[in-house]
């Protein structure tokens, strides 16, 4: 596998023409361990454990307006990679919530061949950078319990457990797994030298 420097790829604010990339865009994963959720009258507990043989996950077709770039709504943004040669290698899709000061990740991410590059971090830099221009005081997500590579990553990104829900996957191609939602506190942009 051919290597790219980082610096071969750009993060910018979606446009219009890259909503049939950001479509076709394959998200899918494959894992060699999950995050077992144990539920208790007290609360949950998770242990991530290994899967033999490993587990691929690959998400349902978005709807043609997941992640729309089109700029409609003032509270969110959607961000792309773009690669070398302009192929466009993820999107990190957010909303802000100014009742409770929460930026949401709607959706992010990156293609696997350019995964481990630094550029899913690099979109979620650019989706906090707009939480602090909104005054969000965290940024939350949602993840499958299966998907141990998100979920590595987002606590290395400073993300930690924050709740947990057992049905909301329930009648869809996803029924018997787990949601789990992480957050990190967003602390606001230092005032601009004078």
């Amino acid at each position: 596998m051919t290597t790219a420097d980082d610096r071969d790829y750009v993060v910018r604010p979606a446009r219009p023409e890259d909503a049939e990339a950001m479509k076709a865009l394959d998200g899918s994963f494959t894992t060699r361990t999950v995050y077992r959720v144990t539920v208790t009258e007290e609360g949950f507990g998770l242990r991530e454990t290994p899967v033999d043989p490993p587990l691929r996950k690959v998400f349902p077709e978005r709807d043609a307006d997941d992640g729309s770039p089109d700029g409609a709504d003032p509270d969110g943004r959607t961000y792309v990679a773009v690669g070398p040669g302009g192929r466009l290698v993820g999107f990190a899709a957010v909303s802000y919530a100014a009742w409770n000061r929460r930026l949401v990740v709607e959706d992010i991410e990156v293609a696997p061949a350019h995964r481990g590059r630094g550029i899913g971090r690099r979109l979620m830099d650019r989706a906090v950078g707009f939480a602090r221009q909104r005054g969000a005081a965290h940024v939350w997500l949602e993840v499958t319990n299966v998907n141990a590579p998100a979920i590595r990553a987002y606590r290395r990104m400073g993300f930690a457990f924050c709740g947990l829900d057992t049905a909301l996957y329930d009648g869809t191609l996803s029924a018997g797994e787990h949601a789990l939602y992480m957050s990190k506190p967003c602390r606001p942009e230092p005032p601009a030298a004078g």
